[in-house]
């Protein structure tokens, strides 16, 4: 989106990080928001904003990194802001999937396509994702390989996961109802 920060762009007249919110809150005992740019509008959504530690905007792996370091509690769920449609049941689905199992990662998935930055993670991978990110590693899915990853079927609400990343796909959003 040129640089535009995506979680501000207004959707059916509210920015789509509110929708995000609306949605995750809810679901969590804590919410902290990542972000590199406007501190201060972020602010007013009411939870703490926190940048990323690595700089050079490093991806998602820096955020999920930073609410790993700054999270209170041992499991800790990640969301992107340009995905108003979360479903309600995200973070219970996850955590029944994760559960008491080996697993370090929950993952979302529709079809055969996982959506690795709708998760769920314990804290006990912060230290392998310090050193991955450490060493430049950028990549989620290279980072999730070296994991133990369960991943939930959420085929019955495919759409929750679609995300915004041009200008036209806003404009497709905006002229449909959000679910």
């Amino acid at each position: 989106m040129g640089g535009v920060d995506k979680g501000l762009k207004v959707l059916h007249g509210k920015p789509m990080v509110a929708w995000a919110i609306e949605r995750f809150a809810p679901q969590v005992d804590e919410v902290l928001i990542n972000a590199n740019q406007n501190p201060g509008v972020y602010g007013k959504f009411g939870y703490r904003v926190i940048p990323d530690e690595i700089g050079g905007f490093a991806g998602p792996l820096a955020g999920l990194h930073r609410g790993l370091s700054e999270a209170r509690h041992e499991l800790v769920a990640t969301v992107p802001c340009d995905s108003p449609f979360l479903p309600g049941d995200l973070i219970q689905r996850l955590r029944g999937a994760i559960g008491n199992t080996e697993s370090d990662v929950a993952v979302a998935k529709t079809g055969d396509q996982p959506h690795p930055v709708f998760c769920l993670c314990r804290k006990s991978v912060l230290p392998g994702l310090t050193k991955f990110l450490a060493g430049g590693g950028r990549k989620i899915d290279a980072w999730y390989a070296k994991l133990k990853v369960v991943e939930v079927a959420f085929d019955d609400n495919p759409g929750a996961f679609s995300n915004v990343n041009t200008e036209a796909e806003l404009k497709a959003l905006e002229e449909r109802p959000l679910p």
